[in-house]
């Protein structure tokens, strides 16, 4: 099999090797030179059987997405294949299988899960689309997917935009995961009676009910950058978290969990919380208790609060 690729980042470049590592043949165009097999999509298109070509896209999702799925339907014909492989908005699928659809070319929608792990370990994958076409992939999907029961680390998730909503879904619970790691971390590290915080841990990893890859992960980094020195404490999102507290409250399915986790994100960027400032402003108003003062005192009301009518 023989499949043009799109995108040659950090996980498309992975993804590129473990193809041709299972015997399949990849063309892949990058704006960086350096890595592209070929110049423009255009060669790429030519290098691939016409009528018979499947295309793999896995750049940023968003406008980056739109123009190279805009530029495919142009340069693409009747009886070809596009897979998105990005962290897509899953609403975005159907306007992008429309466009296509129009010109006689098939869309399947991906969500993949692996990282920069996934050339070793294998990525998992959430994909949507009818059933003729995600068969028509099936080759692909078994190079990219882990080793092992195919159910294991591939599913059909249904139509068109299922595979990015379960995606979608997958990166909240995620986001939920990390955080109470995180959170677990960082209360081990304020008791001094805990001595050793990477090996408490480290001990979790086998044997408990909390053991995880991501648990795996967090250790890893531990024994990297013990106390985490050298990081900063902010942390971006990508935009699935948001989209899945979105979904959630329009949908009316509690997430209180994934949405804490969203918005704790939102609260490490801010060098002060205003938000903050204003719960320590009530209480001392409410309750007289001390503050601490911009420059850091310690601020004790000098006299009772009033309440006015």
């Amino acid at each position: 099999m023989h499949i043009g690729l799109v995108g040659l980042g950090k996980m498309g470049a992975n993804m590129r090797e473990r193809m041709r590592g299972a015997g399949i043949e990849v063309t892949g165009f990058d704006r960086n030179p350096d890595v592209s097999d070929v110049a423009s999509l255009e060669e790429l298109a030519q290098a691939l059987p016409a009528g018979e070509r499947v295309v793999w896209v896995m750049v940023p999702s968003g406008q980056i997405t739109d123009a190279v799925i805009c530029d495919l339907a142009e340069i693409l014909g009747a009886g070809d294949l596009v897979i998105d492989g990005g962290n897509s908005y899953y609403q975005d699928d159907a306007k992008h299988a429309e466009l296509l659809d129009a010109r006689g070319i098939r869309f399947v929608d991906a969500g993949v899960s692996g990282g920069v792990w996934g050339l070793e370990n294998g990525y998992g994958l959430m994909v949507g689309g009818a059933p003729e076409d995600v068969e028509r992939a099936m080759p692909v999907f078994d190079a990219l997917r882990p080793e092992g029961e195919r159910a294991d680390g591939f599913v059909h998730v249904g139509p068109v935009g299922a595979g990015h909503f379960a995606k979608m879904v997958h990166n909240g619970v995620e986001y939920g995961l990390m955080q109470a790691y995180a959170e677990g971390y960082e209360l081990l590290a304020a008791k001094d009676l805990v001595t050793n915080v990477g090996g408490t841990m480290r001990a979790w990893r086998k044997g408990t009910v909390v053991r995880s890859w991501l648990l795996d992960l967090l250790v890893q980094a531990l024994d990297q950058d013990p106390g985490f020195a050298a990081i900063d404490d902010w942390v971006e999102d990508s935009g699935e978290g948001r989209w899945t507290v979105d979904e959630a409250i329009d949908l009316a399915v509690p997430a209180p969990v994934i949405a804490a986790s969203l918005f704790a994100r939102f609260a490490s960027r801010q060098g002060e919380s205003p938000a903050m400032k204003a719960v320590a402003a009530l209480r001392q108003q409410f309750g007289g208790h001390a503050v601490k003062a911009a420059g850091g005192d310690t601020v004790t009301p000098t006299a009772p609060p009033t309440a006015e009518g």
